[in-house]
């Protein structure tokens, strides 16, 4: 059961919309908002947590814009909370998109997102794990139940961000959830496999960095040169594979020359 009330005002040629949204027996209810950011984009604002549910939703609407084709949409943005909405301003307004948004951010299952799942092999030894001690102490665990713990579960992308490719994802068991570090390093290298907060991810390439860096992956999640660049969308699942030093090296190799293909269960548009 869906339970909607529009409100709008127009203020300063801004348009602002609240629906809020009761979705069957979780009892959830969004406050979505719409409003413009800047004269070419739109953002469609679902809440203001980190929340699966909440995810879903915005990565629901994402499906319903890119079915309907709207003139003068130019590409959509899923973050953990809302929905950027690039446009043409020669093509169609703020006012016009908005007005085919709304309907859209209560999108049923008609539109819906196709997950996949991938399996990422993960070295968590020696030189690929420089905080792994420092968070089984942290944590009062061992560091095999650290990597026990990492290695449990399916982790849901909730964005990309921050760096090309850099994948958000969630959530981590309660044991391993630490504040980030309190002094970030300079120089992160890419494939390292990161955790802070409730969140886990991958350094695509390399940057400087505050997470806590438990393991790294010798697979490659970004390539300029390749028409989709980032390797992992939102919505995606990521399960983890605990690999050796040995068998990282020999895939590091095969992704050098190009003899190792990393494919996903599961299809997605």
């Amino acid at each position: 059961m869906v339970r909607i009330v529009w409100k709008r005002s127009l203020t300063n040629a801004k348009i602002r919309t609240r629906i809020p949204i009761e979705i069957g027996s979780t009892a959830i209810i969004l406050a979505v908002r719409i409003i413009p950011s800047g004269d070419t984009a739109i953002v469609v604002e679902f809440g203001d947590q980190i929340d699966r549910a909440l995810s879903s939703r915005v990565l629901r609407t994402n499906d319903a814009v890119h079915k309907a084709c709207i003139k003068g949409v130019t590409e959509t943005v899923p973050t953990f909370r809302s929905l950027l909405v690039h446009y043409d301003p020669l093509v169609t307004s703020a006012a016009e998109l908005i007005e085919l948004l709304e309907p859209m951010t209560v999108a049923d299952d008609e539109h819906d997102y196709a997950p996949r799942t991938w399996c990422i092999p993960a070295c968590y030894e020696d030189d690929k794990a420089p905080d792994l001690a420092g968070v089984a102490e942290r944590t009062g665990l061992t560091i095999d139940q650290v990597i026990e713990a990492h290695c449990s579960r399916s982790y849901h992308v909730y964005m990309i961000g921050f760096l090309p490719g850099y994948p958000y994802m969630g959530d981590l068991p309660a044991e391993l959830c630490l504040p980030r570090l309190e002094s970030p390093r300079l120089r992160v290298p890419p494939g390292a496999i990161a955790i802070a907060t409730t969140l886990t991810a991958i350094y695509a390439i390399e940057s400087p960095g505050g997470w806590h860096l438990i393991g790294s992956t010798p697979v490659s999640l970004f390539d300029s040169r390749d028409p989709r660049p980032a390797r992992l969308i939102p919505g995606d699942e990521v399960r983890f594979t605990p690999i050796t030093r040995q068998a990282f090296d020999e895939i590091e190799s095969a992704v050098a020359a190009g003899t190792y293909l990393l494919t996903p269960q599961g299809t997605h548009p």
